[in-house]
């Protein structure tokens, strides 16, 4: 599958980027998906090479919370909708990779309530992960949510059903999956379906959302491609505002033994986390997206991320709104103020397309104090190398030099 080494995702989570109502009662079915074709151009010119696509599938509020995987969200449009969408980007190379949740459904999924209502002698029963040995039915819920009902991933139809819905898209021209919550579900269950689905689509590729614990044993027990290095994540947002390159230093090792298994997906903003220009500013992005693109890695970038939005995580009800914001009808109404901080993205996309060996480049730190450090990005071979400097002295700025210490780009 050589053409993940050479992907850039724009990840997208397409309910609040086309300006879906989440909590409506009976929100108007409309064909607000084709808001994105008016932005694909855009996403080429940023760089990327493909749409990492948030949930698509029709549920009950947010997206993860779905009630028919087999069918677009309404909220977004139809399967036409779709299809318009997949031949648009296939026009211009895009990949996609959609966001499928098999770790649970929405409770108001019609199999859940039919298996609630008849009982365990339903067919579709052991879909679900409910509890019958006490007075009356109760569903296992993901992480103490009430509105999401577990699968029962011991059971065969859960295994079956997920190798379905994966070959459905997959055979419409999708090119492969971001699993939600896949650190929920034991690893033996994506070793059971993953190879099934790769039997008709060996090109696919398979993306873990695993947040804790060990990656590298994940990935080789559970046969996805890579997983969320979420580590790195923290590190480098938390390394610029806390003026402690050490920490950088400690994941970026962790990131090389990370490396010598498998790729990372690498990001330094997504659809679950506060906006890393709310976190350290605008020249902090700059410098974090500096520092993610000289790494090895399958990197993303999320929406509104490469403009400088700002945007503040909450727990509470809609506390994910500001981090999901719509976007306007098309970029030409986008504010100004976002430019420089685009065609900073812009530069460094464009650097890290120039020396495509980044994406399994290990780094060696070479000097390291609490506000400025220097590392080297190397090729697997050893043969092509990097130098990034970073400091953290006044305002955060990071140089990006090549092998015989010529500036290839720099922080202003």
């Amino acid at each position: 599958m050589e053409w993940i080494d050479h992907a850039i995702w724009w990840q997208v989570y397409p309910l609040g980027f086309c300006g879906a109502p989440f909590r409506e009662e009976d929100p108007a079915p409309a064909p607000r998906m084709r808001k994105l074709l008016a932005w694909l151009d855009y996403a080429i010119e940023l760089g990327a090479s493909g749409l990492l696509l948030g949930p698509v599938f029709a549920s009950q509020t947010h997206g993860y919370d779905t009630t028919d995987q087999f069918r677009i969200d309404p909220r977004l449009g139809g399967e036409e909708t779709f299809e318009a969408l997949v031949s648009a980007c296939k026009k211009r190379g895009l990949r996609i990779l959609l966001d499928g949740v098999f770790s649970h459904v929405g409770a108001q999924h019609p199999g859940v309530v039919r298996a609630l209502q008849e009982g365990k002698e339903d067919p579709a029963a052991e879909l679900f992960d409910i509890d019958w040995t006490s007075g009356r039915p109760v569903p296992r819920v993901f992480e103490g949510h009430s509105s999401l009902v577990r699968l029962n991933h011991a059971g065969e139809q859960a295994a079956n059903y997920t190798v379905a819905v994966m070959k459905h898209w997959l055979e419409r021209g999708i090119d492969g999956w971001r699993l939600d919550a896949a650190y929920s579900i034991s690893p033996d269950f994506w070793a059971r379906v993953l190879p099934v689905v790769r039997a008709d689509y060996p090109d696919a590729w398979f993306l873990g959302e695993v947040i804790h614990g060990d990656y590298s044993k994940f990935v080789a027990e559970s046969s996805v491609d890579s997983v969320t290095q979420y580590e790195l994540w923290k590190a480098i947002w938390s390394s610029i505002r806390d003026r402690n390159l050490f920490e950088l230093d400690w994941a970026l090792k962790r990131h090389n033994e990370f490396l010598a298994n498998f790729t990372p997906h690498t990001f330094v903003g997504n659809h679950d986390v506060t906006r890393i220009a709310s976190v350290i500013g605008a020249d902090g992005a700059v410098s974090a997206v500096a520092i993610l693109l000289t790494l090895g890695g399958v990197p993303s970038i999320y929406y509104g991320d490469e403009q400088g939005f700002i945007g503040i995580k909450e727990e509470c009800l809609g506390g994910d709104d500001a981090i999901r914001p719509g976007m306007p009808d098309d970029p030409s109404l986008l504010a100004p103020w976002g430019e420089n901080i685009y065609r900073a993205h812009q530069e460094l996309i464009g650097l890290r397309r120039r020396h495509p060996w980044l994406v399994t480049a290990a780094s060696e730190m070479s000097e390291l104090d609490n506000t400025r450090c220097v590392y080297r990005a190397i090729s697997k071979d050893r043969v092509h190398q990097l130098t990034v400097e970073i400091s953290l002295v006044n305002k955060p700025a990071v140089v990006i030099l090549d092998a015989a210490g010529q500036v290839l780009w720099q922080q202003y």
